[in-house]
């Protein structure tokens, strides 16, 4: 499994509930844009419409060595789910708070996947607090290296 794009911004602003698996539906160009890892997640998320689910924001670079059939950047991208799963997140994005984000891209033996989760978004205050215990946990650390 080659990992070719992260959205790390969503651990920090989102609570994650759930991941899951989905393929996505390429051009040809995109997958080699994908393959040279120009891809960017930041600020991208999923929507749900007519039953299908999408992939918007997602800006996947034009292929360097391609001509004028090249790809729009921000074009919106269907993604793969099997029926029940589209009916199960139908069910949960109902659910005040919750969204679908896209956390990572990766190639799974020729195949594109995203890996979407289902997640909470975190208030200001909930992040502050998560910084100070990861500095406390690290001023811990500290110390007790230092008394060893």
């Amino acid at each position: 499994m080659k990992v070719v794009a992260q959205n790390r911004k969503a651990y920090h602003d989102y609570e994650i509930l759930e991941t899951l698996e989905a393929g996505i539906v390429l051009k040809g160009t995109e997958v080699k844009s994908l393959r040279e890892g120009r891809v960017n997640l930041k600020d991208s998320y999923v929507i749900i419409k007519d039953g299908e689910a999408f992939l918007l924001n997602c800006h996947i670079s034009p292929y360097s060595h391609g001509n004028i059939t090249n790809h729009d950047p921000l074009r919106t991208r269907k993604l793969l789910f099997h029926k029940k799963e589209i009916q199960r997140l139908i069910g949960k994005t109902m659910e005040k708070g919750l969204t679908l984000i896209p956390l990572k891209i990766y190639f799974k033996g020729p195949y594109a996947k995203v890996e979407v989760a289902i997640a909470r978004g975190k208030r200001k205050y909930e992040k502050r607090e998560r910084i100070k215990e990861r500095e406390a946990r690290r001023e811990i650390e500290r110390a007790m290296k230092t008394r060893v």
